[in-house]
């Protein structure tokens, strides 16, 4: 009497299909390294920004960012440029885009000469949305809200 409903009388012969779950689980795992690891190759400049407890922007623009570093190096959307340049490419960007937004993001270090000089270049040829890029500090116990 047999309880089982596997067929003895045929030849055992080894399975043919590929297995893909392992192929699977290895690629949704990079997957997700990938999707941890990819905003931290955002930018490569190192800075010391300051730390300051702001909102965070949920507006998604075109944006110019220029960084300054601890030695006062200018970088034009992460690309080193000479100081001699700034203007040259300001006046070419507002030719291009005049609405454009200008995110600065200074080290602390800088002094605010140099600040106010990229500043002051920026206003003469016509940028008025500038904004400061910082680090945001957490925010410990917020303030409750009474119904």
């Amino acid at each position: 009497m047999s309880f089982g409903g596997f067929d003895q009388s045929q030849s055992q012969r080894p399975i043919s299909d590929i297995n893909v779950t392992p192929l699977v689980d290895v690629m949704l795992v990079l997957l997700v390294i990938f999707i941890i690891t990819a905003p931290l190759f955002a930018s490569s400049i190192k800075l010391n920004l300051p730390n300051t407890k702001t909102a965070v922007s949920s507006e998604k623009s075109t944006a110019l960012i220029l960084s300054i570093n601890a030695e006062s190096e200018l970088f034009w959307n992460d690309i080193k440029i000479p100081p001699q340049e700034l203007e040259t490419r300001f006046k070419a960007l507002a030719e291009k885009t005049p609405d454009m937004q200008l995110r600065l993001r200074i080290d602390k270090q800088v002094s605010f000469d140099k600040v106010a000089q990229v500043l002051s270049a920026a206003q003469t040829y016509g940028f008025t949305k500038i904004g400061f890029v910082t680090t945001s500090l957490p925010v410990s116990n917020p303030p409750s809200v009474q119904p």
